[in-house]
C-alpha cells in the first residue's frame, strides 16, 4: 500500500497556489496604492490600522541602505534555497512543503515590488498608544506563516521519532 502524497508536496498544486497567492498579494498592494493615504493611520479596530508606507530594505527595513540589486539578489538566493529544501524534503512532510511554498510566495511578492517600484509596499500596523509593531504586508505574513509551518513540521517529526 503506497502512502498518499500531500497536495502541497506535488509540484503542480504548489505552483498554482503560489501564483494565486501572488495575484492576491499584488492586487491588495495595488488597492493600497490607489486608495490608502500615505503614512496616515486608518483605524480598523483597536490596536490595528492600515498604514501605507514603503520599505526600501528587507524585513523591518533592515539593509535599507543597500543597493536594490543586492536586495533582489539576496531574495532570489533565499527563494532558490527554499525551493531546493522543498525538493529535498521527503514527500510525506506536507506541513514543511506548505511552509516552503508560503515562504517562496512571500519572497516573490516582495521581489515583484522591489523590481517594479524600487521598494516594498507595507500596510498593516499593530499598535497601542505607546508601542507599535513594524508595518508589514501579506507577503510578509506568508513568510512568517511558512516559517511557522516548517518549525511545526520539525517539532512533529521530533515527536514521532521519540515514540
Amino acid at each position: 500500500m503506497s502512502e498518499r502524497i500531500p497536495l502541497m508536496s506535488r509540484p503542480v498544486p504548489v505552483i498554482v497556489v503560489i501564483l494565486l497567492a501572488l495575484a492576491v498579494d499584488q492586487a491588495i498592494k495595488f488597492a493600497v496604492e490607489m486608495w490608502l493615504p500615505f503614512q496616515e493611520a486608518v483605524p480598523v479596530m483597536p490596536m490595528l490600522a492600515l498604514y501605507r508606507t514603503y520599505n526600501y530594505g528587507v524585513a523591518f527595513s533592515m539593509l535599507s541602505g543597500m543597493e536594490a540589486w543586492f536586495i533582489i539578489t539576496l531574495r532570489l538566493f533565499v527563494v532558490g534555497f527554499v525551493a531546493w529544501l522543498w525538493r529535498q524534503t521527503p514527500k510525506a512532510r506536507g506541513f514543511a512543503h506548505t511552509g516552503y511554498a508560503f515562504i517562496i510566495t512571500g519572497a516573490f511578492g516582495n521581489i515583484i515590488d522591489k523590481v517594479l517600484l524600487g521598494y516594498v509596499i507595507d500596510y498593516v500596523l499593530f499598535h497601542t498608544q505607546t508601542w507599535s509593531f513594524a508595518v508589514f504586508n501579506l507577503a510578509d505574513t506568508f513568510i512568517t506563516v511558512g516559517a511557522a509551518l516548517v518549525i511545526l513540521d520539525e517539532l512533529l517529526l521530533l515527536r514521532r521519532r521519540d515514540r
